[in-house]
């Protein structure tokens, strides 16, 4: 197997998530916050990796422990899948309840961008992994 590619992550104080590589090669984003500093670290992240995107990668965005997902945070999440370069990300992204899903889906329907990214949010971390495990070619 190739060696992962490298994550080029380091944490920072005032950084509300982690990054871990997955077995599959892709990511796992742990989120506790969605400050201002947070979002501003992980679209500098998002954006150093879409420029490098040279293959299919699953990812895993949770955000199980943030209470809500604010306007501003969902329209820069969908700018940044919104970016050709991610035509090769499959991203499974799980909150905290329902409640949060269907804002987050609210939120993203009224954007006019498309995903380029295929993108599915989950309440279940269980029902994400299965997604993800799905062979590539099959993203709906």
């Amino acid at each position: 197997m190739n060696d992962p590619k490298p994550l080029h992550w380091t944490a920072e104080e005032g950084v509300g998530y982690s990054v871990v590589r997955r077995g599959d090669g892709g990511m796992t984003l742990t989120f506790t916050d969605l400050g201002d500093a947070t979002i501003a670290h992980w679209q500098n992240f998002a954006r150093e990796h879409l420029l490098g995107a040279d293959r299919r990668t699953r990812n895993l965005y949770d955000l199980r422990a943030v209470p809500e997902v604010p306007e501003k945070v969902i329209r820069i999440a969908v700018d940044a899948n919104s970016d050709p370069s991610a035509r090769f990300i499959r991203a499974a992204v799980v909150v905290a309840n329902e409640s949060v899903a269907d804002g987050i889906r609210k939120v993203a329907a009224l954007g006019e961008a498309q995903f380029t990214a295929a993108i599915k949010i989950f309440t279940d971390i269980n029902e994400a992994e299965a997604w993800l495990a799905r062979p590539l070619d099959q993203i709906v």
